[in-house]
């Protein structure tokens, strides 16, 4: 059953009804509520609205971008991506706008712009780089130690899946983004922050139903030991993200599917069943110009059921991993301004 698109749609209706009108460093303006929770069971199916089409492969792409520790918008454009286009566009006008001397028809338009990062491997080092945003945290924080002049740098996926493997009742399976010595670094100091998984156990029934699901030889006549020598998962886990920014009609379907999409990915890497996904929100709003929109996305009414993730190959410390959706049926998209 979907749940999922109904919290999204009561969400966009609390920020119609009662969201404040506030100012933004966009310029834009939006409606703003505060702290709100989206909450779904992975067992439901995974996690793409269906009152508008989900974009799946520029997900996917920016999340193998976080994987793989890369903070460079090349990787992205390569693959399509285009969602950090400008970001890394702006802070080049501001930069190349505080050199003197350099007259405004210098300056690449953002078309001219992402052409060059694509064509030119040099010009895609220098302008393309966004500073030290979520995949260096992920993959590098620096821990401000040094040793023969090499910085220490601290992984938090590859810790991340090591504790889960040996140790997964610890209540420190966290992996953080706002490393605040270097925010003023990043083109955007992160938005969703930081995020913690936990795990639990599974009962005798929970596991023989998961035996049974993909078996042809289905039997309620099995004990934890014969479940184990099958591969049989013995734990489940979930996964809860915090964000202190919520673009609510573009930003957050993205959110929600690549967060389920990552926890998917832990799950498998860890042989454990992805449990709760769980998005804790801070500012939780509506650009001005996406109220139109939202309404159109309100009137819709969501498919009953939500699709289903299939993974083949993955090495999650890689940024690497095989996948298929299934049976996703949705209403057309919905366009809407990015604000940057």
């Amino acid at each position: 059953m979907n749940k999922l698109d109904l919290q999204y749609k009561s969400l966009l209706q609390d920020i119609l009804n009662n969201g404040v009108e506030k100012q933004d460093r966009t310029g834009t303006g939006t409606l703003s509520v505060f702290s709100r929770q989206i909450r779904h069971n992975m067992s439901d199916g995974f996690p793409a609205l269906t009152t508008k089409k989900l974009a799946f492969k520029t997900m996917v792409t920016e999340l193998l971008w976080f994987l793989k520790g890369d903070t460079n918008i090349k990787y992205l454009v390569d693959n399509g991506c285009n969602i950090w286009n400008g970001d890394a566009y702006k802070k080049y006008v501001t930069k190349v706008n505080m050199q003197p001397g350099i007259p405004m028809g210098d300056i690449l338009s953002q078309k001219e712009f992402i052409n060059k990062i694509k064509t030119d491997n040099e010009f895609a080092e220098k302008w393309g780089e966004l500073g030290p945003i979520y995949g260096k945290q992920w993959r590098k924080w620096a821990n401000g130690g040094e040793v023969f002049d090499s910085v220490h740098y601290y992984d938090q996926i590859k810790n991340l899946i090591n504790e889960l493997k040996t140790n997964p009742d610890s209540r420190r399976l966290m992996v953080n983004a706002w490393n605040v010595g270097e925010l003023d670094q990043m083109t955007l100091p992160p938005c969703h922050y930081g995020f913690q998984v936990y795990t639990r156990e599974l009962n005798l029934d929970e596991r023989i139903d998961i035996h049974n699901e993909g078996s042809i030889n289905k039997s309620s006549d099995y004990f934890h030991e014969h479940l184990d020598v099958m591969g049989v998962p013995r734990r489940a886990v979930s996964l809860s993200w915090n964000q202190r920014s919520v673009d609510t009609f573009l930003g957050l379907p993205f959110n929600i599917a690549s967060y389920g999409m990552l926890l998917e990915l832990i799950a498998k890497e860890v042989n454990m069943v992805p449990d709760e996904l769980i998005g804790n929100l801070g500012d939780t709003h509506l650009y001005l110009n996406h109220i139109e929109q939202a309404k159109e996305q309100l009137s819709r009414e969501p498919k009953p059921h939500l699709p289903k993730l299939k993974l083949g190959n993955i090495d999650i410390l890689e940024g690497e991993f095989d996948y298929k959706i299934l049976h996703y049926h949705c209403h057309p998209t919905i366009k809407a301004p990015l604000s940057n």
